[in-house]
């Protein structure tokens, strides 16, 4: 059910600006609500990097579907308010708050079955990421609010063929500056690979464990001399391995 803000207020109803991973799509073709995905039942952020809730998310939806993706493919990772999309009528923190600035980034773990298998003792390796772009001072969140909810990136040419889990991932840093502050929205989704790539990754990670409350990508002050969250125009490097190259 959603509500107007009036309502909300009314009935003492939390407004959070929180954003939930709840669709892919692949070359364009949306696979459908939850489909193929591992989501939380709510949009609230993981922020104990310690947590198993970093793998994918709270515990919440899961499907048996398995998404076919060919290496080459433009992905779509479609993220909103709350599942379903705006919380309310102009619900102005969908797809989330502008605050909320930070980088988008993908991962992928081999499975023998994404359906399956349990999330712990997974490698992953990075795919993709979009960051901070000092020229634009734009975030990846930034672009991700431009594309009405969606995060696109093409699948690397080089990976294997087999089944994955693909967690994708948004980091919120506008309270980072205090440590265990930054907030952690992923959600996994379920893949098969075809095609012919040979890629193996060199090194992996594990999760939890990838990052530290430590990291300079984590905890951190984004805000600039004049208080707006754009580094003060300096380079910003996301948490977590460098993605791969093929």
């Amino acid at each position: 059910m959603k509500f107007s803000l009036a309502s909300l207020l009314a009935y003492g109803l939390a407004v959070e600006a929180h954003c939930i991973f709840q669709k892919v799509s692949i070359n364009g073709k949306d696979a459908g609500q939850l489909t193929g995905l591992r989501a939380p039942n709510n949009n609230n952020p993981v922020q104990d990097v310690t947590s198993s809730n970093m793998i994918c998310g709270q515990p919440g939806s899961s499907s048996k579907t398995v998404l076919s993706v060919a290496p080459g493919d433009r992905i779509g990772t479609y993220w909103q308010h709350v599942i379903g999309g705006a919380q309310f009528a102009g619900d102005p923190d969908n797809p989330i708050a502008k605050s909320h600035k930070g980088p988008a980034m993908v991962y992928l773990a081999k499975v023998d079955n994404a359906a399956n298998v349990g999330t712990s003792g997974l490698k992953w390796f990075k795919i993709w990421q979009d960051a901070f772009d000092t020229s634009s001072r734009k975030w990846g969140v930034d672009n991700m609010m431009a594309n009405n909810g969606w995060v696109y990136f093409n699948m690397p040419k080089c990976i294997a063929p087999g089944q994955y889990l693909m967690r994708a991932e948004i980091l919120a840093l506008h309270s980072a500056k205090t440590a265990g502050s930054a907030q952690f929205y992923q959600s996994c989704a379920q893949i098969e690979v075809s095609g012919s790539g040979t890629f193996t990754p060199g090194s992996t990670v594990s999760f939890p464990g990838a990052y530290k409350a430590e990291d300079p990508g984590i905890h951190i002050n984004i805000y600039g001399p004049t208080g707006t969250p754009d580094m003060g125009g300096k380079p910003y490097t996301a948490p977590g391995p460098a993605p791969i190259t093929c």
